[in-house]
């Protein structure tokens, strides 16, 4: 594979805050008077972190929001842990699938994601954009993949993991349709389980404290993952591939072996489905190392992700700037260098297809050297 840069680092999960009056000059007269009116049109959340939301040491010099300011965002965050290039996935905007009004969901999400590549991707080259769609209307949904989703800095769509509906149901595909055609993963992240129009975070119903909802939140993403399989998504649209982000890692070893289990009896009900569910996820199905799991014992988190061959689909995230960012050089557990190498740049730089390579640029070949860790040699 031919890159036009060295990599050793990427982070698939960076939240840059937008501002409401940034929106503003992007929405249609009759939206822009209702956002001056009502204010973020986001569903508050039902559960709040004790310690609040952000990092205290993450606000711009100039103040504001953390994570509002591009440049602070590279010096405070890339430049200081050396990663070469980051997914800017938004923050306190997801929400806007929830909130009950389809049209005012889909042009928000479209000023959204203007701000996103005038003011952020063109800020600099290491940002990559999660387009952010409204996923209560899919064939709009649909649309703005269309609009915005060939700019070459878009690396994913993104959308809320809280839902009323399950994410393999029919009523999602034009977004995958739209997706696929441009060959752009789908991502979704947690957060809104519980909130607006969305179902609870639990099938039992709401949790009472912010760490009961934290703690259950591969409830939701077990769900939508066996929908997308069950229902035939990525048989439909081969090729498609979903990233779970901030959902961790070892449930996915209690989901596969029962869906694998169960299809050996049950197949004659998913017909569509040529080969075991497992192959399915380990094809098209992505997660995020933020929050990692940390077991007593080390060793054991890694053999979690042999057992169920995972090592080509786990990416390494920080969730910059928020509470519970995860420090790159002390996140992950002791592992080998070839799977240390794979998660911290080498799957994304695959899923991701990264850098893009620029027209006239001699393209170089990276391979690792003795630490596991990349370096440039001419192709």
């Amino acid at each position: 594979m031919t890159y036009s840069a060295p990599l050793s680092l990427v982070d698939a999960d960076v939240h840059n805050f937008v501002e409401t009056s940034e929106l503003l000059p992007y929405l249609p007269a009759y939206w822009r008077d209702f956002l001056k009116l009502r204010g973020r049109p986001v569903p508050p959340p039902l559960h709040v972190s004790p310690i609040g939301f952000n990092r205290g040491d993450a606000v711009p010099p100039g103040g504001g929001m953390a994570g509002s300011d591009p440049q602070h965002v590279l010096e405070h965050h890339f430049d200081a842990y050396d990663i070469q290039f980051g997914v800017l996935n938004g923050s306190s905007i997801l929400g806007i699938s929830l909130n009950g009004d389809p049209d005012l969901g889909n042009v928000v999400a479209s000023a959204y994601n203007d701000v996103l590549v005038e003011k952020w991707l063109a800020h600099s080259p290491r940002f990559g954009g999660s387009l952010l769609v409204n996923h209560a209307d899919p064939l709009g949904a649909a649309r703005e993949i269309e609009r915005l989703g060939t700019h070459p800095q878009i690396v994913q769509i993104i959308m809320a993991s809280g839902s009323n509906c399950l994410f393999g149901q029919r009523f999602f595909h034009p977004i995958y349709e739209a997706a696929h055609a441009l060959n752009l993963p789908v991502a979704i992240h947690p957060g809104t389980e519980g909130v607006g129009t969305a179902f609870p975070a639990t099938p039992a119903g709401h949790p009472t404290r912010y760490m009961e909802w934290h703690n259950i939140l591969p409830l939701n993403y077990m769900g939508h993952i066996n929908s997308l399989v069950c229902e035939g998504v990525f048989e439909k649209f081969p090729g498609l591939q979903f990233v779970a982000i901030e959902g961790g890692i070892s449930w996915m070893a209690h989901l596969m072996w029962r869906m694998d289990k169960n299809f050996k009896a049950l197949r004659s009900t998913t017909p569509w489905l040529k080969k075991l569910p497992s192959e399915y996820i380990r094809e098209g199905v992505f997660l995020t190392t933020q929050p990692i799991e940390e077991p007593e014992n080390p060793r054991h988190l890694t053999q979690i992700i042999e057992m169920i061959r995972l090592e080509n689909n786990v990416l390494f995230s920080s969730d910059y700037p928020h509470w519970d960012f995860d420090n790159p050089k002390m996140a992950l557990p002791p592992m080998e260098r070839e799977l240390k190498a794979k998660i911290l740049w080498q799957n994304a730089a695959r899923l991701y297809r990264l850098p893009r390579e620029n027209p006239g640029e001699t393209p170089v070949l990276l391979r690792e050297n003795q630490n596991g860790l990349p370096r440039e040699v001419l192709a």
